[in-house]
């Protein structure tokens, strides 16, 4: 077989280094690109609702709207999470706590200095 190096298909693993970013070309473990941060999309309104879709009937609360970056929301979801005394995650931006909570979460987040809103019936 010929080797033939396309310059549309960038190498995405390497003997030597393991994975490579696709962006900056460097080792996985060394590249720069994941390390910028980069804030959520925001108008300033930390939304709070509930949503049971794709969960087989459980609910989650979700909070959205955040300005923070990534490291940023799993700090303020970790805090959340201990003052709900419940389980969630961080997707996307949002912050996922299991059960309802949007009271508790309301008032949490208003303590904190943020325009807090309801959404979702």
């Amino acid at each position: 077989m010929k080797n033939i190096k396309n310059s549309q298909s960038p190498t995405v693993y390497s003997t030597e280094q393991g994975r490579i970013c696709p962006d900056c070309g460097k080792a996985i473990a060394g590249c720069i690109c994941g390390k910028k941060k980069q804030l959520t999309a925001s108008d300033g309104i930390v939304r709070i609702g509930r949503e049971t879709k794709g969960r087989k009937g459980k609910g989650v609360t979700l909070i959205s709207g955040i300005p923070f970056d990534q490291s940023g929301l799993l700090e303020l979801g970790k805090e959340l999470k201990k003052c709900c005394g419940s389980g969630g995650t961080v997707k996307n931006g949002i912050i996922e706590i299991q059960g309802d909570h949007r009271d508790q979460l309301f008032e949490e987040l208003q303590k904190r200095g943020w325009v807090v809103k309801r959404c979702g019936g």
